[in-house]
């Protein structure tokens, strides 16, 4: 994990930063806000942010980060803070704190919470096995890969895998959402733009290939790319060099690229929305995540992982499952999968009150009664009248958690938004 430090490293921020790197922590550091907003601009990304309170201005370097999309947690750190500096800094954005002087088992717990390298895959399956074997066996080529597989199988959790079982494994693994960023900004938080390429182009900024140099470059929900970057990436695919927005010359990039996706990518090219080749270059290697309600055995060795993580993150006793609530998880459907599943044990863990998590403590009847089917009576209404009743559900059954719910149903957030204002202005429009 890439950790920015914004202060100086002397003291109890030194000694955190020491324990830090105890944890397999890589330190940068930057001795204001400025300073560090340049290493941010100029490629040297960072997987977390150390933010010294004693600087001032947490507010303003939060509201810099935002302004330039840099979605890089920051996390307050200052000697026996007071209430309103953590009121102050948590309203600004910052997503955790550390009180000086540092506490390893607390640095250790939040290093664990925001590490993007989660690289230990859980699993017992023999399905997942196999996945397992062939990703070890394409680790160490340079061979791009292609990880397929329902929304919340777990597809960045194998790439991470792939990245630390390979010979980049000490360069960075730079992720990046494509369908969470708005198609006209898309091509410059990818290639980068120089100063002045457009409106609010301030200063020029290094894209994430540029970042993931020498190292691995994650590609999520690649078929929701618009066609048009297809093109420039396929570029960058066959020749290893980019083009930063409002450049005038080429730059030659050493990355490995893993792309992902939870749709049909022999429909998609069938209708135009992806590019033939493109996806060949893609799919040198292709691995297809199975979902969990295909991979039954690994339902039980998640939930314990999920109940020792989320016990250690709210300081709570680890608990056992009870019979009851073993017997529900095997027999619940997981249409989200596991990011499903890790939410559902998140939840018992904080509600649990009891010596065990029971089954109300993980909302598995609801759960159960929501995604059952034969739930609502379906005959006489049309695909369109269930399809909305189905979404509203189960974003009901998020507790309007639109990120969750799409992931659920399989499609992308924006897509869900779609949805959403064409319910709206249909209900506006009958009303």
């Amino acid at each position: 994990m890439r950790i920015l430090i914004i202060g100086e490293i002397s003291g109890y921020i030194g000694e955190a930063a020491g324990i830090a790197i105890k944890n397999g922590g890589k330190i940068l550091h930057a001795p204001n806000a400025d300073m560090a907003m340049d290493v941010l601009l100029n490629g040297k990304g960072a997987d977390i942010i150390w933010y010294d309170l004693g600087l001032m201005g947490i507010d303003r370097f939060i509201e810099g980060l935002n302004s330039q999309r840099l979605m890089v947690p920051v996390i307050a750190c200052g000697i026996e803070i007071q209430l309103c500096d953590i009121e102050r800094a948590i309203t600004a954005g910052a997503k955790d704190y550390i009180n000086l002087p540092p506490d390893p088992e607390m640095i250790g717990i939040i290093l664990r919470n925001f590490s993007q390298k989660n690289d230990h895959v859980i699993f017992k399956s023999s399905e997942m096995n196999d996945v397992i074997a062939m990703a070890k066996r394409v680790a160490n080529s340079n061979a791009s890969i292609l990880v397929t597989g329902e929304s919340g199988t777990g597809k960045e959790v194998v790439a991470n895998f792939i990245h630390q079982s390979s010979k980049r494994s000490k360069q960075a693994f730079v992720a990046i959402n494509c369908a969470a960023i708005p198609e006209n900004l898309l091509e410059s938080e990818l290639f980068g733009h120089e100063k002045g390429a457009f409106t609010g182009a301030l200063a020029r900024r290094i894209g994430k290939f540029e970042e993931a140099h020498g190292g691995t470059i994650f590609l999520d929900e690649i078929s929701e790319m618009h066609p048009r970057l297809q093109a420039k990436l396929l570029r960058a695919i066959q020749e290893r060099v980019i083009d930063r927005v409002g450049g005038t010359s080429p730059i030659p990039v050493d990355i490995r690229i893993i792309a992902t996706s939870n749709r049909d990518m022999e429909n998609a090219i069938k209708k135009g929305e992806f590019r033939e080749d493109l996806y060949f270059r893609l799919n040198i290697v292709g691995i297809h995540l199975p979902s969990l309600r295909e991979r039954r055995d690994d339902i039980l060795p998640l939930a314990q992982h999920f109940i020792k993580r989320y016990s250690e993150l709210n300081f709570i006793p680890v608990k056992d499952l009870s019979m009851d609530s073993i017997n529900a998880l095997l027999n619940y459907k997981w249409p989200g999968n596991v990011r499903e599943l890790e939410n559902c044990i998140h939840r018992g863990v904080l509600l649990s009150n009891g010596h065990s998590i029971e089954p109300n403590d993980l909302f598995i009847k609801k759960l159960n009664s929501i995604h059952n089917p034969y739930a609502t009576q379906m005959v006489g209404k049309t695909i369109s009248q269930i399809e909305k009743e189905h979404i509203w559900v189960t974003l009901e059954s998020c507790d309007g958690n639109r990120t969750n719910a799409a992931s659920i149903l399989g499609i992308s957030l924006r897509t869900l938004r779609n949805k959403l204002k064409e319910y709206e202005h249909y209900d506006d429009h009958m009303g």
